[in-house]
């Protein structure tokens, strides 16, 4: 391996600080939008500029791509949307800047297989009155 190349943890973290520590614009939000791929294992993310900082998840605009790249859609008909339902302050960026957990919708507007979250919030309303216990066990 080229010895220029072996040692550049503390270069890393210097170019890393420089860019965190660039000037963002008071009506500037980055929204990382996050979801889980096609595996059901693997957690993807990607990231837009918002005009204001959103109170909900209804503030935040749907957002789609290719999900031939995620193992989440066939060539044809390949457009997997991402629908906002969850905000968290982003720990990584600062500021104002959000973690956007989003639930993954095919083409047709029908969650993916690896939305599992969309079962489970119908499962949780036809029970809403039962007050359900849950147990964790390993065996």
């Amino acid at each position: 391996m080229n010895p220029i190349f072996t040692n550049t943890g503390g270069l890393d973290k210097a170019v890393l600080n420089r860019y965190l520590a660039l000037p963002q614009p008071d009506n500037k939000v980055m929204a990382t939008y996050i979801w889980i791929d096609g595996t059901g294992e693997n957690v993807r993310a990607k990231t837009r500029t918002l005009d204001q900082e959103p109170k909900s998840p209804a503030d935040i605009p749907w957002w789609n791509f290719d999900g031939s790249s995620t193992g989440q859609a066939e060539g044809s008909n390949s457009d997997i949307y991402l629908k906002p339902v969850s905000i968290f302050n982003d720990p990584f960026m600062l500021g104002k800047n959000k973690l956007i957990m989003c639930e993954t919708y095919k083409y047709n507007k029908e969650p993916t297989a690896t939305n599992k979250r969309a079962s489970c919030v119908e499962a949780m309303k036809a029970v809403a009155d039962q007050y359900p216990w849950f147990g964790i066990e390993q065996e």
